[in-house]
């Protein structure tokens, strides 16, 4: 595993402290003192980061809060091969960048398809409660099958990415607008992307002390990430 750090989040929420005790295989990267990072990358930024990543690979990729989701564009440029990303998210992030072109939380989906002539499609699960591929083919309420999803990447090298403020405040705390789905729901749709074996997996949807989160949000944030990485590696290793 790979952690990127950038805020101290995982830290707080005793995280790493766990996988040491655990005896977990991972590689934290320290990112905290990178600016011009948080929300929007700007070039120096982005330089720095790429320069700290190199020669480091991993396949399941910790990326801190959302504040930091445009690292899933910038990993994902390391692809030799076509793939297909599945986002499970409860924003879409596609939108337009503010300044110009640059890399942003909210807009790294557009950048993907914009600059990486490699990916070959784009699925989204979670923003405004529906399944949808980016070319149109499907728009629907997201329910509790994903079979046209996975009917579309059979066959397909997918790379998977999940932001958890697709899940109620029971079960995660961000800094951002939330969904309504539980856990159950989350593992329903991940378990038969497991099963194909993606490329890469990243996660993102920490909180930070500085931003608000309290002793009870890194609590449940804490407890989400242990039964998200068991269930991840029980799946994997079946």
């Amino acid at each position: 595993m790979l952690i990127l750090d950038f805020s101290g989040a995982y830290e707080e929420e005793g995280w790493l402290s766990f996988l040491q005790e655990e005896r977990w295989d991972f590689e934290r990267v320290d990112l905290r003192d990178v600016t011009g990072a948080c929300r929007y990358c700007d070039e120096e930024a982005e330089v720095e980061i790429r320069r700290r990543l190199r020669g480091k690979e991993a396949w399941l990729r910790w990326i801190d809060s959302g504040d930091y989701h445009y690292m899933t564009k910038i990993l994902s440029d390391g692809e030799q091969e076509p793939f297909t990303l599945v986002l499970v998210d409860n924003h879409p992030d596609d939108q337009n960048p503010a300044f110009g072109t640059i890399l942003s939380c909210g807009g790294w989906v557009g950048a993907m398809k914009n600059g990486n002539p490699l990916l070959e499609a784009v699925w989204t699960l979670g923003p405004k409660g529906r399944i949808r591929s980016v070319d149109g083919t499907t728009d629907r309420p997201l329910g509790g099958d994903i079979d046209d999803l996975l009917r579309a990447v059979e066959g397909k090298r997918v790379y998977l990415s999940l932001d958890k403020d697709v899940l109620s405040r029971r079960y995660t705390r961000t800094g951002w607008s939330q969904g309504t789905y539980g856990l159950d729901d989350l593992k329903r749709w991940l378990e038969p992307l497991l099963e194909r074996h993606p490329v890469a997996v990243d996660i993102c949807g920490e909180w930070q002390p500085s931003q608000g989160a309290t002793l009870e949000d890194l609590r449940i944030n804490f407890e989400t990430n242990v039964d998200l990485l068991a269930f991840i590696a029980d799946h994997l290793n079946n």
